[in-house]
């Protein structure tokens, strides 16, 4: 691989990972201790969406994320052409 479409591949890995971060932070920070209050109005199954989302929706929301960033960085690695396999990399 080039030199250059390394470096394009890593910023292009760096955007997604900023991304899917960001995404985590605002759910679990977000919804589940700033906006607690306002979220507690509505309730799920019972329990305050605001606790729901400190529980349950961050939690769900991360495993989301971790199989978008898998999708998402093994479309990347056939667009760069990376193959862990040819790139020699220990098992």
């Amino acid at each position: 691989m080039k030199a250059e479409d390394r470096k394009a591949y890593w910023r292009s890995n760096l955007k997604l990972m900023t991304i899917l971060l960001t995404i985590w932070a605002a759910v679990s920070f977000g919804a589940g201790i700033i906006f607690v209050e306002p979220l507690n109005e509505f309730s799920i199954l019972g329990f305050p969406l605001g606790f729901w989302f400190a529980q349950q929706g961050s939690i769900i929301v991360f495993i989301a994320l971790i199989i978008i960033y898998a999708v998402r960085m093994d479309a990347l690695d056939k667009k760069y052409g990376v193959d862990a396999h040819d790139e020699g990399v220990a098992h």
